[in-house]
């Protein structure tokens, strides 16, 4: 299965690579497997990074925060935060290579009451200064308990383009698919500082399976 969003991407592709197989062919001396080659794998490639494996969220996620995206935890820092959750938090930073599931996915159950496109630089995700200075879509959910919740889909240098297929006012819940982030690039996602925190830096975390936090200590309130 792949991405929605993949089908014009893999035309233009396998036109391409037809063009590039019809010139190899052309051109003496040139050994006609690389024909062969070009068309299917230029296709190929774009569909293996696109791909959008189906996932299955833990029972209790109505408790958990779920990772936003496949990768590498980059930062686990706390620091204030002043647009929508407006107190200090936790910010986890994950880096998603070439090489990673590109689709993302909603990481807790709740409303979406902010959405904002940020234009901005390029620079390399791992660059701690690309969470503010980069391209962006900012996304903010209230989940039932209250708790406020914040991710950033960031582009990096390869990845100069973010999609999501949300709006103002969604019911959302954790693990649905929400978008996708194009070749390398970053993914903050930002909560309480209260909440507990279950990942550590280097692990590797898959969308919408990966616990990262636990909204349990909210819930029980009253």
């Amino acid at each position: 299965m792949v991405a929605q969003e993949a089908w014009p991407l893999i035309a233009i592709a396998g036109v391409v690579g037809l063009v590039m197989s019809g010139i190899i062919l052309l051109i003496p001396g040139l050994p006609t497997w690389l024909a062969v080659v070009f068309f299917p794998g230029l296709g190929l490639m774009v569909a293996y990074f696109f791909r959008d494996p189906e996932r299955t969220a833990p029972l209790d996620s109505e408790s958990l925060i779920l990772s936003p995206a496949d990768g590498k935890i980059l930062e686990i820092v706390q620091e204030d935060e002043s647009t929508f959750i407006e107190e200090k938090v936790w910010r986890i930073s994950i880096f998603l290579s070439i090489l990673d599931v590109h689709v993302n996915r909603i990481p807790a159950s709740g409303t979406v009451n902010h959405i904002i496109y940020k234009p901005g630089e390029f620079r390399v995700a791992w660059d701690p200064k690309s969470s503010e200075l980069n391209e962006q879509s900012q996304i903010g959910i209230e989940h039932s308990s209250g708790v406020r919740i914040l991710f950033k889909q960031i582009a990096g240098q390869l990845a100069r383009r973010v999609v999501y297929r949300l709006t103002e006012g969604d019911q959302v819940r954790a693990g649905e698919r929400f978008g996708l982030i194009r070749f390398g690039s970053r993914m903050d996602i930002l909560f309480p500082a209260d909440t507990q925190v279950t990942v550590d830096i280097g692990d590797r975390v898959q969308a919408g399976v990966s616990v990262i936090g636990e909204l349990v200590q909210t819930i029980d309130g009253p």
